[in-house]
């Protein structure tokens, strides 16, 4: 701050050019954050430039700075980045997030790594986003989350002199406008890739890359437990809609939060919940879209019991008795899943 403070003094004074002082910024800004090419995919997952609009270095750049500004929250107080912590692969490690004015969600934060190759087009929880530039604006006009409006984001930033070139640079002119926010954004998300685990060099041919246990949980993921069922391909998940039970309140006979059909209206989507992807798992605990299990040993254990028994259980769900050992393998294997790639941290500087 003393820098640019005497920068700006001596601009001010005219011992240096308004010109100066705006390259002299510019460079600074983009030393922060600077237009990266795609990444190179790890071990076990595609390339970028294999999908249909593969993302723009401007707008990831742009998206970057998006992402972990919390001017565009309605208090100025979080980012995208206070619920979705990049050292938790872009989840967290509470049961509900906490957004402005410290306001509690009522779901779990979902990773996006891997969002680039979903599988299909249906994001969050209970599927309401059709693509992800959709999905990145929805927490904005959330109230528990970022409690502003698309409109009152699209003012805020466009207040903000800095960020109109980087707009300019990513589109071509420098307008400001909620769709440009939000395919920076998710530009942005599709860069994050995770893979070259354990279980990937393994697949590869390292034969020395899984513990014995962690093989041993493998082919219980694919035989016995029944994970592969749903959790399968790359990126270990089928994209669709199940219930499990969590949420179920036999009491009441009734769903806490009734997921998928609060979107479908359908009877038989009630308290059913998209399929999250298990690469990184371990790295964000706890679990479920309630955040309701501590542990990857009490998700395996729930899933042992059959989940809970309601009205619209999916029919894959039943009990597997597992023995301690069992679970003990599947764990291990699940942590063999962290992998590399989507690491990132904030900007050091922002537009102003």
């Amino acid at each position: 701050m003393h820098g640019r403070f005497a920068i700006a003094l001596l601009a001010a004074l005219g011992l240096v050019s308004g010109n100066a002082l705006t390259a002299r910024n510019d460079r600074s800004l983009e030393a922060a954050n600077p237009v990266r090419p795609s990444p190179r995919p790890p071990l076990g997952i595609d390339g970028l430039d294999e999908l249909p609009s593969p993302p723009a270095p401007e707008r990831v750049r742009l998206g970057r700075w998006l992402f972990y500004d919390t001017r565009l929250s309605g208090d100025g107080t979080v980012s995208c980045a206070t619920c979705h912590l990049p050292e938790r692969a872009f989840s967290n490690g509470t049961r509900v997030a906490r957004g402005a004015r410290g306001h509690a969600g009522v779901r779990k934060t979902p990773s996006f790594i891997n969002t680039a190759h979903a599988f299909v087009n249906r994001f969050g929880w209970d599927g309401r986003a059709a693509s992800l530039e959709e999905q990145s604006l929805l927490p904005v006009a959330n109230p528990a989350e970022m409690a502003s409006t698309t409109s009152r984001m699209v003012a805020t930033l466009s207040r903000i002199a800095g960020y109109a070139p980087y707009f300019q640079r990513a589109f071509g002119d420098r307008a400001i406008t909620r769709w440009r926010v939000a395919s920076a954004l998710a530009d942005y998300q599709r860069t994050r890739l995770s893979g070259n685990s354990a279980w990937d060099r393994w697949q590869q041919g390292d034969a020395h890359a899984l513990s014995p246990s962690a093989r041993r949980g493998w082919d219980l993921y694919t035989g016995d437990a029944r994970c592969s069922r749903c959790h399968f391909g790359p990126n270990f998940t089928d994209g669709a809609f199940h219930n499990l039970g969590v949420g179920w309140d036999p009491a009441s006979e009734r769903y806490t939060d009734e997921g998928r059909a609060l979107i479908t209206g359908r009877t038989g989507d009630r308290g059913a919940f998209k399929t999250p992807t298990l690469r990184d798992v371990a790295r964000h605990p706890p679990y479920m879209h309630d955040g309701s299990l501590p542990t990857l040993r009490d998700v395996i254990r729930f899933y042992d019991r059959g989940g809970v028994r309601n009205p619209h259980l999916d029919t894959q769900i039943r009990p597997l008795y597992l023995s301690d050992a069992d679970i003990d393998a599947l764990v291990d294997f699940l942590r063999a899943l962290n992998g590399e790639g989507f690491m990132d941290r904030a900007p050091t500087a922002f537009p102003e």
